[in-house]
């Protein structure tokens, strides 16, 4: 078969997903009307999820997995897309209902698509990734709840991973006093280097404590959820903004209205995968202009071979992933 290509696709095998190489061809894909040529994708914590079978990911079999793409358009039934556009694809289901980016093939819907800004290549924009893009999301939220720089600290959870190691830069690049929060000493020349001025234990984060604690932060960007999202909630200072878009430590919330009723603390919920077209362009533009490049690159742990997605899924889950990692769906 000439047009034959690899994809990681999940299976059910005895009732559970289980994510094997395959070939297809395009008459396999989706009848979506852009074909894109895939160049990279990367991996996020939400990959390593649907990857290794540890979260309910695919809600539908068989899945090529994947949450991310960029890559060029090789053939279109819309008009808003001409062959040779350079594109990225983050969210919209891929994974999960959609087939995703670990494919050197993928037809997509015409929506989903947003045009590489001027100045990134379609490395750099894999580079950032789905982590980044909602680290962007995060900062634009904290700017229109007012948190500006030259205020309170800025707490940033789950730092050194790819949405926090991105949020890191972006703040510290725009002013801001930022604050990481991490388990690791070993990271802290890489988070002072993103633009970290202080250190938190994420332990003490992750202890119970009273309902209303010590203000602190002016905002914060937080990854992590579960009691860490409670604790930065009793610590962020009247009237800040806390920025809620992850849930690696937990699901939960197990906090109180105190800060919300007696500091008028807001919490902001973002939201990555079915964010609208303008927020995700606004997004992607300023991450092209507030994003340094070389900051990107030490974010950047490496380029990798399509092969290497279940090993490096494993290691993001396993806490062994720092930053970001690209995925040359062709090496």
């Amino acid at each position: 078969m000439t047009d034959s290509f690899t994809a990681l696709v999940a299976e059910d095998v005895d009732g559970k997903p289980k994510a094997n190489f395959k070939r297809l061809t395009t008459a396999d894909l989706p009848d979506h009307d852009v074909l894109v040529d895939v160049a990279y994708s990367t991996v996020n914590y939400k990959d390593g999820l649907a990857c290794t079978g540890k979260g309910k990911i695919a809600r539908k079999l068989p899945m090529v997995l994947g949450i991310d793409l960029a890559g060029t358009v090789a053939d279109s039934r819309a008009p808003t897309w001409q062959p040779g556009d350079r594109v990225i694809v983050n969210g919209w289901g891929l994974s999960e209902t959609e087939w995703g980016g670990y494919s050197q093939k993928m037809r997509v819907k015409p929506e989903w698509l947003v045009r590489l800004p001027e100045g990134l290549s379609l490395q750099e924009a894999m580079a950032i990734g789905t982590a980044g893009y909602t680290a962007m999301l995060a900062v634009l939220a904290l700017e229109e709840h007012g948190v500006k720089p030259g205020g309170r600290q800025v707490l940033v959870t789950g730092a050194s991973g790819g949405v926090g190691s991105v949020a890191i830069a972006v703040l510290a690049k725009l002013g801001y006093d930022v604050v990481a929060a991490t388990g690791r000493p070993e990271t802290h020349d890489y988070l002072t280097a993103l633009g970290a001025t202080d250190f938190v234990d994420r332990a003490t984060l992750a202890e119970k404590g009273p309902p209303m604690q010590k203000e602190r932060w002016g905002g914060v960007v937080d990854a992590v959820g579960g009691q860490t999202l409670a604790t930065a909630l009793a610590q962020t200072a009247r009237h800040g903004s806390v920025a809620s878009c992850g849930l690696a430590g937990g699901a939960d919330l197990p906090g109180s209205v105190f800060p919300f009723i007696l500091r008028g603390v807001t919490l902001l919920g973002i939201d990555s995968v079915m964010c609208p077209q303008p927020r995700r362009a606004q997004a992607w533009q300023r991450l092209a202009t507030d994003l340094d490049r070389g900051i990107l690159a030490s974010i950047t742990e490496g380029v990798h071979p399509l092969s290497k997605v279940p090993n490096l899924c494993e290691a993001i889950m396993a806490n062994q992933v720092r930053g970001r990692v690209v995925i040359d769906v062709n090496g």
